[in-house]
């Protein structure tokens, strides 16, 4: 499975990006799916995972402002996010896991700064 991520940008403080991660073939069997980021000089986290019962976990951080969704349709997992604050600067990085595979997306960079 191939991960295309994109949607990242530069974006002020109390703003909104929805990130989308693109999937080479159906996700319909894919387990799980997730935004992890990595902020510079930092270790790479989990921000939000869904799995295909539709089940959705979030980081202390990000709750309430953060939502992950998937569209089996269209092969694609969202991450809506809004409320930015400079702390949620990072690259982020969509990944997937089917039974014992894992497949990681290239970064899209968020920088929210004003």
């Amino acid at each position: 499975v191939q991960l295309q991520a994109f949607g990242g940008g530069l974006v002020q403080p109390g703003g909104s990006l929805r990130l989308s991660c693109a999937a080479s073939e159906s996700i319909s069997t894919i387990n799980a799916m997730a935004w992890y980021r990595q902020a510079p000089g930092k270790q790479r986290e989990l921000v939000a995972i869904i799995t295909s019962g539709i089940t959705t976990n979030y980081a202390d951080s990000v709750k309430g402002r953060f939502t992950i969704s998937r569209d089996n349709a269209e092969n694609t997992v969202y991450l809506q996010m809004n409320s930015l604050s400079p702390e949620d600067t990072a690259v982020y990085y969509c990944y997937a896991r089917r039974y014992s595979y894992v497949y990681w997306g290239q970064g899209t960079l968020v920088t929210v700064s004003s």
